[in-house]
Formats: C-alpha cells, sequence, structure tokens
C-alpha cells in the first residue's frame, strides 16, 4: 500500500471476536460495517486528530487517548527506538465513525488499524503489516483496559485469526472454506468491552476449561477440514456466554431462532451486544440473519444486519 502522495484514506472492517469458544484467541474480518481514516502527512513533528465525524462528539480529540493517533504514535516511537530521525514526522488525521460504538463489533480497533497501516503507507512502509500488530494492541489498551489482539489483528490481516500466544506474540491466520458465511445482528444499545470483562467468573472448572478447548480445536479443524458439521458441534461456549448473555435482552430467542433457520452456530460477537450466526452459503445466510432481526422484535430494539463472507482483503485504500 505505498504511495507517493502526502495523504491516504484508509478504510479498514468490523471484525467478530472470540467467536464462541475462542475467548481472546480467534477472531475473524467481516466486509462492513468499517471506519474510514484520513491522513495527512507533513513535517511538524506532531501528531494531531483534527476531526472525527459519525461519534456524535463522544470520542476523544487528544492524540493520548484517541485509538487511532495512539497506534500511530506507538508506530512512530518505534521507528525512533529504531535510530530513524522522527523529529519532523507529524500527521494530520480525521476519523469517519461508520461504526456504531460498544457494539461489539471492533470500533475502535478498525479507527486504529485504518490509522496505523495509512501513516505506514506514507512513511514509505518501515513496517509490514504484522510488525504493525503491537501498535493497535496498544490502542486497545486505551480503549478498554486489555492490549487483546482478536480485533485488532483480523482487522489489521484479514481473514480469520488465530492469536496463539501473546507473550511472545504469535498470530496463525486459518483456512476458511469458501461457502461460510456470517450474519450479525447489531441491537440498538451498547455494552463497554470493560464492563462485560469484569462480570467474568476469573476462576473456571477444569471440566468446564477440557470443554473449551476442545471445542477450539474442534472449530479450528472444522475449518482446516472444511467439515461444515464439525465447525457447527464446535461453536459452543459454556464458560462466556452464559454470563454475558444476561447483558443482551432477547439472546436466548436470538440464538435459538438462529438455529432453527439452520445457522450452524450462534454467540456473542466480541464483549457483545452483537450476535453473529456462522452459515453454510449466502441464502441461508440471509434467511439466519432475518429470523434473527425477528427475534429482537418483541424486545422492541432496533437492529442493523450485516451478511458476509469473511473478509482476506483487510485494510484498503478508498477514494
Amino acid at each position: 500500500m505505498k504511495t507517493s502522495s502526502d495523504s491516504i484514506n484508509v478504510y479498514a472492517s468490523a471484525t467478530v471476536a472470540n467467536v464462541a469458544c475462542g475467548f481472546d484467541s480467534l477472531g475473524f474480518a467481516i466486509n462492513e460495517p468499517g471506519d474510514e481514516v484520513a491522513l495527512q502527512r507533513n513535517d511538524s513533528g506532531v501528531v494531531r486528530v483534527t476531526k472525527i465525524t459519525g461519534d456524535n462528539g463522544r470520542l476523544p480529540l487528544e492524540s493520548h487517548k484517541n485509538t487511532a493517533s495512539v497506534a500511530v504514535l506507538t508506530m512512530i516511537d518505534e521507528l525512533k527506538r529504531r535510530g530513524d530521525d522522527t523529529s519532523r514526522v507529524g500527521f494530520d488525521i480525521q476519523i469517519k465513525k461508520m461504526m456504531p460504538l460498544g457494539s461489539g463489533l471492533g470500533s475502535s480497533a478498525a479507527s486504529s488499524v485504518a490509522a496505523v497501516v495509512g501513516a505506514n503507507a506514507l512513511l514509505g512502509e518501515p513496517f509490514t503489516r504484522k510488525e504493525l500488530l503491537p501498535f493497535v494492541m496498544q490502542s486497545e489498551k486505551i480503549a478498554c483496559g486489555a492490549a487483546h489482539a482478536d480485533n485488532v489483528a483480523p482487522a489489521l490481516l484479514g481473514g480469520f485469526v488465530l492469536v496463539r500466544s501473546y507473550d511472545p506474540l504469535d498470530v496463525v491466520q486459518i483456512h476458511v472454506p469458501d461457502d461460510l458465511w456470517c450474519a450479525v445482528v447489531h441491537p440498538h444499545i451498547e455494552l463497554l468491552t470493560e464492563d462485560a470483562r469484569r462480570i467474568l467468573k476469573k476462576n473456571i472448572r477444569l471440566d468446564d476449561a477440557i470443554i473449551q478447548w476442545s471445542n477450539l480445536a474442534g472449530l479450528i479443524t472444522g475449518l482446516m477440514k472444511e467439515d461444515y458439521d464439525l465447525i457447527g458441534r464446535s461453536l459452543d461456549d459454556i464458560i462466556f456466554e452464559p454470563v454475558r448473555s444476561l447483558l443482551i435482552p432477547g439472546f436466548d430467542a436470538v440464538k435459538g431462532d438462529a438455529l432453527k433457520a439452520g445457522a450452524l452456530g450462534c454467540s456473542i460477537s466480541g464483549s457483545g451486544p452483537s450476535i453473529f450466526a456462522l452459515c453454510r452459503g449466502e441464502e441461508n445466510a440471509r434467511a439466519v440473519g432475518k429470523s434473527m432481526e425477528k427475534a429482537f422484535v418483541p424486545y422492541q430494539l432496533g437492529t442493523d444486519l450485516y451478511i458476509s463472507q469473511v473478509n482476506h482483503v483487510g485494510p484498503r485504500t478508498v477514494a
């Protein structure tokens, strides 16, 4: 994504994290929604967020508080540590939020990924895509208190990603069957990631842990072997979903109707409140998505529906 220009616009998409049994270790990118970030390089030596739209004035403009600018600042710090003269490296950043905040779809990840990919391109790509990952993880720490990678890794790299280890950082891209589709329904309520993490149990039973990591292994094996039945059997979270689902009105009804409509499996996207269902084929995904939306009606919640295959492209430039 190198560019000879002094400006660039980058779009980064939403992500589904955890994927039922893969808490803090699995995530995949979808095509939409997403955020768009415009960057203008200058010689001021300062990184500024000059404008944010679509957030109703809720996101900070301060460079040390905004996830997009924090990722860029962290990247510049690494260049300085390597010995580069960064005294005149500056950027003006404009963020166009096209994702709901607190949706469980990686809103903070999308804007930070778009920003750091754009800045990297304007600097001649001193870092590979994978080398940018620690910078956007630092943004996640600013956003929710934990430097997890299950949103930023798929948003940055595209595809379906396993975070095998955090220390040292080791991410692996996983094969995805061509006919695997996703339906995501976002109910119009907001859940903060830090609140959804706070209610989780600190200790789990060994028997539950065995079931959970067996499901994780089964899901990855099902993806690699294109075994849709195994994918469906493995999309089961017995540890975190029972707790977090209490924060989402109508969750049980929505999940039940998704499965009745033929979904392979259904669970919470990230920390919620969005709910995703993996399906075989576009037609089934659309039918499942409609059934999920309908299940929310008695709870008087507006919803947004997104139908997508896994997005393997990752961030892209836009006009």
